[in-house]
């Protein structure tokens, strides 16, 4: 059985930091592309950042320079690194792995508040 799931969300003022942690289970991670999505009321879900099997990473161009994403191939993780969090990071953040062209799967998200 697949699981993807997240932690780490919370509430955190302008400026401040967090650490989201997925924890898989069911995938084969060491070939999978890892990715972060977010997804903020009333918007389109976007891809955050995404590291592939290599270690290549991609960010939008919103989060570059503050966000980071990582990967422990061991414990099966994936990590992503929030710093100079500002109100827009507000949203839902979605774990994602993809496997294959064929087998993509998705945690159940973790909220993210950036609120003074």
């Amino acid at each position: 059985q697949v699981q993807l799931v997240e932690s780490g969300g919370g509430l955190v003022q302008p400026g401040g930091s967090l650490r989201l942690s997925c924890a898989t289970s069911g995938i084969i991670f060491s070939i999978s592309t890892m990715g972060w999505y977010r997804q903020a009321p009333g918007k389109q879900r976007e891809l955050v950042a995404s590291i592939s099997s290599g270690g290549s990473t991609n960010y939008v161009d919103s989060v570059k320079g503050r966000f980071i994403i990582s990967r422990d191939n061991a414990k099966k993780m994936v990590y992503l690194q929030m710093n100079s969090l500002k109100p827009e990071d507000t949203a839902a953040y979605m774990c994602n792995a993809r496997e294959s062209s064929v087998y993509t799967y998705w945690g159940q998200g973790t909220q993210v508040t950036v609120s003074s």
